[in-house]
């Protein structure tokens, strides 16, 4: 296939460029390179002349348009998005802008771009937008989200990938369009923004600073090893039925203060402090998150049993393969932290 992939330069979408590419596919890679883009997670694949990077915005009409035109693509795989929930809680309008408004562009001009295709090719055509758990709110101790789980997002993130959620169903039934939408729980892995859990609580534990684990550290979520899901969304890209919702889960439930631990045992036996201290020990609880969510759970039946997807990376093989990319590749880390971000809390409600 020849896929255009939008926010192809972040931290899913990179990961999802690489597997397309070794898989034979072509990739044009449009990102707009914002704080959490970058390009040096597409390092090796300078010079593959099946992927064609473009800089830009999917707010951009004409920009998406031309794209559309000149390459022709057989499917299109949508990550781009602001997505953090932190960042989400100080300027909940970027992400309206790029979630909501930005996807409702691209949904726009792809409609018109497929009415336009010979009836073989509109057939064939796919476009997938990649979700997330959080548009179904918080769960309570028991239960999994499924497919038919009622939306009832609690953060400006979680509210506006709720929204761009509807507009892709609403694209599907009104127009025809032959979409698809993929919902999962928590990613890690290599290439991650450093201010997601994982990643940031390696980088706090390399530097000896304290390791801040909101509220009392019991919030659950379903943690997701990256590869896995990359290799679930070309599943679903492939064989997903039309206008359907696929949740793709890790079958990994842990509390936050538990993955923390996980991740302080692996870096005293991969990175052992040089006072022989376990890094737990630079463990700190802080003020919670407005309106944390308690628990994340997915339901991925649905994907398992029609497409034969399952994870095959465990948590605790997942956290350690984490934890040797970032150790071998502090360059990558040290040229984020470089830019605007310094690995300072956000997220706390502060007027913007």
């Amino acid at each position: 296939m020849k896929i255009l992939v939008t926010g192809g330069a972040g931290f899913i979408g990179s990961n999802f460029v690489q597997l397309a590419i070794s898989a034979g596919h072509s990739v044009i890679n449009l990102d707009a390179l914002t704080y959490a883009g970058n390009t040096e997670s597409l390092k090796a694949l300078e010079g593959n002349p099946r992927h064609i990077f473009c800089h830009g915005d999917i707010a951009d009409k004409a920009g998406i348009s031309n794209l559309l035109s000149q390459y022709a693509p057989d499917a299109v795989v949508n990550f781009a998005a602001e997505s953090h929930v932190d960042r989400s809680i100080d300027g909940p309008a970027a992400f309206v802008q790029t979630n909501v408004v930005g996807t409702l562009n691209l949904l726009e001009r792809i409609r018109d771009f497929w009415r336009a295709l010979e009836s073989g090719k509109q057939e064939s055509f796919r476009f997938l937008h990649v979700s997330t758990d959080e548009v179904y709110g918080s769960l309570e101790a028991t239960g999994a989200f499924t497919e038919h789980t009622a939306f009832a997002p609690n953060s400006p993130y979680a509210a506006s990938k709720a929204a761009s959620d509807h507009l892709v169903r609403a694209f599907h039934h009104t127009y025809g369009l032959p979409t698809l939408t993929t919902n999962c729980s928590n990613n890690y892995g290599p290439n991650q923004f450093p201010e997601k859990l994982i990643p940031l609580v390696i980088q706090k534990a390399l530097a000896g600073e304290a390791l801040p684990i909101y509220g009392d550290g019991r919030n659950i979520r379903d943690w997701l090893y990256v590869a896995d899901h990359c290799t679930a969304i070309m599943k679903v890209l492939q064989a997903g039925r039309v206008g359907e919702t696929y949740n793709v889960g890790g079958d990994a439930e842990r509390e936050n203060i538990a993955v923390v631990n996980t991740i302080c045992s692996v870096l005293d036996s991969q990175r052992p402090r040089s006072d022989g201290n376990s890094y737990a020990a630079q463990i700190v609880f802080v003020k919670d998150r407005p309106g944390h969510d308690r628990r994340y759970a997915i339901d991925a039946t649905k994907i398992k049993a029609e497409l034969g997807w399952f994870p095959t990376v465990d948590f605790e093989q997942g956290i350690e393969l984490t934890i040797r990319w970032y150790l071998d590749n502090q360059n990558w880390v040290q040229h984020v932290l470089d830019g605007s971000y310094r690995l300072e809390r956000i997220g706390q409600g502060a007027s913007v």
